[in-house]
């Protein structure tokens, strides 16, 4: 099982950035998805989750500023980051909480993508 995030780069401040993370692999189903993110000198901190039934949860900092959504034919989950500010600037991680083939339920992490947010 491979998490592939994408959509990451340069933004500024103000500015809308989408980001995507695909799930493949030997997927019998995929429950909870998040987005964590990680700024430079600081831990890693939730952003936001989504459960497979499409309940979601934010941190207090990006509430009403970022979405999490989930297309579950794709295995993919977004972040749509609007009104980006420069402490927005973060390697951004997804996970996933997969139900393997063989039966075995594994919380995988993506690459994680950059986001700098600056003039």
């Amino acid at each position: 099982v491979q998490l592939q995030a994408s959509g990451g780069g340069l933004v500024q401040p103000g500015g809308s950035l989408r980001l995507s993370c695909v799930v493949s692999g030997s997927i019998f189903s995929i429950g909870a998805m998040g987005w964590y993110r990680q700024a430079p000198g600081k831990q890693r901190e939730l952003a936001a989750t989504i459960t497979s039934s499409g309940s979601t949860d934010y941190a207090d900092s990006v509430k009403g500023r970022f979405t999490i959504s989930r297309d579950a034919a794709k295995n993919t989950v977004y972040l749509q980051m609007n009104s980006l500010k420069p402490e927005d600037t973060a390697v951004y991680y997804c996970n996933a909480e997969v139900l393997r083939t063989d039966w075995r339920k594994v919380l995988y992490w993506g690459q994680g993508t950059l986001v700098t947010v600056s003039s």
